[in-house]
């Protein structure tokens, strides 16, 4: 196990008994919280954000087990309708949920046209941030919308070259980038972390994305040393703990156990 801690900012749990919904056909294999700590925790991974799927649909039940099994150094990020009862996000708040995930990619979220509205109100009533699983080829009508709301995330390091400057463009503005599915991604990495660290030092967030549904390479723990490799180890700290630590507000998490599921 490494010295360092490590913040896993997005893995996937899909454990057996809970309700999957098939995504363009696919449905996911299991891969349950022993499986994922036991490729997780010799790498030093301590703490992490579990986030739903296009396949889990809006079905809370796993997620709140999940960060049950997992502990309090694990947050969620969920799927919601957008007619989810304000005690509904209150109540997922107390368990440990932290972000809302918009998936324009593969769907099983509540779609664009209620990404302003919704972000803001889940945003207001619990202080979470909205995650979005789309590629940069599609930001540039979304920048002014996504640069205006309050915190926001985006997956897979926006996944194309094609409006990367965009991508750029907000994590400068204050946008996170998660820097995780090196598969997906279809430019080379070490300059693109090199970019977006030094556009916004806080923007980077290091993640698995384990067990990796539908990549075409998924993690490896080589992953993590060309993070270090290209950062550096004051870069590769912030990126591989501090920065998602912060994001993800851990420590309130930690502050509140995980209770009953909450019904969207």
């Amino acid at each position: 196990m490494t010295s360092e801690p490590i913040f896993d900012a997005h893995l996937h749990i899909i454990a057996a008994g809970f309700p999957l919904v098939a995504n363009q056909g696919y449905l996911p294999p299991a891969f349950d919280c022993a499986a994922y700590r036991a490729l997780s925790e010799p790498l030093g991974i301590c703490a992490g954000a579990v986030v739903s799927g296009s396949f889990q649909a809006f079905d809370q039940s796993y997620l709140l087990a999940a960060l049950r099994q997992l502990g309090p150094s694990f947050v969620g990020v969920t799927q919601l309708p957008a007619t989810v009862s304000d005690a509904a996000i209150l109540r997922l708040d107390r368990a440990g949920v932290r972000g809302l995930r918009f998936n324009l990619k593969r769907g099983g979220s509540a779609g664009i046209d209620e990404l302003d509205r919704l972000a803001r109100r889940v945003h207001e009533i619990a202080g979470w941030h909205c995650e979005l699983y789309c590629a940069s080829a599609e930001l540039a009508p979304l920048f002014d919308l996504l640069s205006a709301l309050p915190a926001v995330s985006i997956d897979h390091l926006g996944l194309t070259a094609t409006g990367f400057d965009v991508l750029l463009r907000l994590a400068e503005r204050g946008v996170r980038v998660k820097a995780t599915g090196f598969g997906r991604v279809d430019f080379p990495l070490a300059p693109a972390l090199r970019q977006l660290y030094e556009a916004n030092p806080a923007a980077l967030l290091f993640g698995t994305d384990l067990p990796g549904t539908r990549t075409p390479r998924p993690f490896q723990a080589t992953d993590l040393e060309r993070i270090r490799q290209t950062l550096g180890p004051v870069g590769a700290r912030q990126v591989l703990y501090e920065n998602a630590r912060a994001f993800y507000r851990l420590d309130a998490a930690a502050a509140t156990p995980a209770q009953q599921p909450a019904a969207p």
